[in-house]
């Protein structure tokens, strides 16, 4: 019999599990940002524990009890039902001290990773990076059932996606960004942002453009990081960026995404915190939330306008003389080696080659060994650069060390999802460049606020993105955007 006890019950002993499941994830922020580097294979063995608690409070029998009586009280109870089942029965699936030694291994892999990232030796992490392999193998495997092991990894950022839908839309893509990149490379390239940019004046710029976008201080806070990243959710969502005191707009840029990614957690209703519905409903939708902040708006004519104003305000003078050469520069095109400082016409191939490889290491058509040439041939066939040393190649992105296999294409299906909402919300709401030359974003951050990110994970990513636009999204909107946003800047 159905009762309204057995869903108290069981939303009690979730809430539980993901407070434990923060805390958690407040270990992983202080890893990153705070751990002395001494401490990592102690804090392996801590997360290990902390992953031991959470299986089994994710896999205890009172939860198939619970969910076969549980009645849901209303349509958010019964997407909370709908998100508990997923996760028990993938949980189920995975055996405990699988799930351990996991967590175990990519908490140390992470130190490794940035050890070998420093000395630029591929060699120091190629032994880690099997291991992890290895394990997410076994772990998909278990998840599979038989089925294609990449899409079972896939799933758990992007449920519901597929590697052939995902691999279909990157086909339809690509001739139309590559033509776009050929067209805009043949035409005479703007004059760069060049200068020294000192530290602490680029930390008090990024933390003046995150008050621009509404981010919560009170909330949140900045630190620094090898990658940058965010984490956490209800009431504490931190952020973390870089700085080079040559490139400001690296530091500028990835602070401003990630609080796009905090802001989506920050904005969730408060009805759902603690519970499943109470995060980002996907990597995508998620995504999709970083990169209209970093792009749409943050690399919008109308933005830059303002930020060139707090540029001279900070730094004096610059080489390009005026907001309208400071856009050119923000938004020049140049086959760079760097995924997170790639301007948005070449961003979504670096996703498409990491999404190849990744797709090759976990079918076993690719071994590590043999990782890092392919990775370079492959760069040179696509952006036609060669790589000149592993942390401009593969030891660049920190995802592999954390065994974030399937995690790459949510970025381009991040990009997509953007692009729908920005026509959605320029259909919507006029007058958007004016606000944005003052360096307001209330009213953008708002509607993203409103139809996107308070609702968590209420409905399905796909559904979530359709309810907000009015209509499926597809890549579309993105490439029109692309292409009309710089033959314009580019005069082509």
């Amino acid at each position: 019999m159905k009762n309204n006890t057995a869903f108290s019950d069981l939303m009690a002993h979730v809430r539980q599990t993901e407070a434990l499941g923060k805390i958690a994830e407040r270990l992983g922020w202080d890893q990153e940002t705070m751990m002395p580097e001494g401490a990592a294979d102690q804090r392996g063995e801590e997360m290990a524990v902390m992953e031991g608690v959470l299986h089994a409070r994710r896999t205890d029998a009172r939860l198939a009890d619970w969910l076969e009586a549980a009645e849901a009280p209303d349509a958010a109870g019964a997407a909370q039902l709908r998100e508990i089942a997923r996760d028990y029965k993938r949980m189920q699936k995975v055996p405990a001290d699988l799930a351990q030694e996991l967590a175990r291994v990519t908490s140390v892999a992470q130190g490794i990773w940035a050890r070998a990232r420093s000395a630029d030796k591929v060699s120091d992490f190629a032994p880690t990076l099997a291991r992890v392999i290895d394990l997410r193998r076994q772990e998909a495997a278990c998840l599979a059932e038989g089925g294609d092991l990449y899409d079972a990894l896939l799933n758990d950022y992007e449920p519901e996606a597929t590697a052939a839908t995902i691999g279909a839309m990157f086909d339809r893509m690509r001739p139309r960004l590559v033509a776009l990149r050929e067209a805009v490379l043949g035409a005479a390239m703007p004059k760069g942002l060049q200068g020294v940019f000192p530290k602490e004046g680029q930390l008090a710029l990024a933390r003046e453009a995150a008050t621009a976008f509404g981010y919560d201080w009170n909330r949140g806070r900045i630190d620094l990081a090898v990658h940058p990243f965010s984490s956490g959710g209800g009431n504490d969502s931190r952020i973390t960026t870089r700085v080079v005191e040559a490139e400001p707009f690296n530091c500028l840029y990835s602070t401003i995404h990630e609080v796009g990614h905090s802001s989506y957690e920050l904005n969730i209703d408060p009805a759902y915190g603690m519970t499943p519905l109470g995060h980002g409903v996907s990597m995508g939708v998620h995504e999709s939330q970083s990169r209209i902040y970093e792009n749409q708006i943050g690399r919008s004519a109308g933005f830059t306008h303002w930020l060139y104003g707090r540029m001279v305000a900070q730094f004096g003078a610059l080489n390009v003389a005026g907001p309208e050469a400071f856009y050119a520069a923000v938004n020049q095109v140049q086959s760079g080696y760097i995924r997170t400082e790639a301007d948005e016409v070449h961003y979504n191939l670096h996703i498409m080659m990491r999404f190849d490889l990744e797709r090759a290491l976990i079918k076993g058509d690719l071994t590590v060994g043999d990782l890092e040439a392919a990775w370079n041939d492959r760069f040179k066939a696509d952006f036609g650069v060669a790589v000149d040393k592993p942390s401009h190649g593969v030891l660049q992105d920190v995802h592999w060390s954390v065994g974030l296999f399937g995690y790459f294409p949510t970025y381009t299906l991040g990009n997509v999802y953007a692009g729908c909402l920005h026509q959605a919300m320029r259909e919507q709401v006029a007058g958007l460049d004016a606000d944005f030359e003052r360096g307001d974003t209330s009213r953008a951050v708002g509607w993203l606020k409103e139809n996107v990110q308070r609702h968590g994970g209420l409905r399905k990513p796909r559904d979530t993105i359709a309810h907000a636009c009015g209509f499926e999204p597809n890549e579309g909107p993105l490439l029109d955007y692309l292409e009309a946003k710089f033959r314009a800047l580019y005069r082509l």
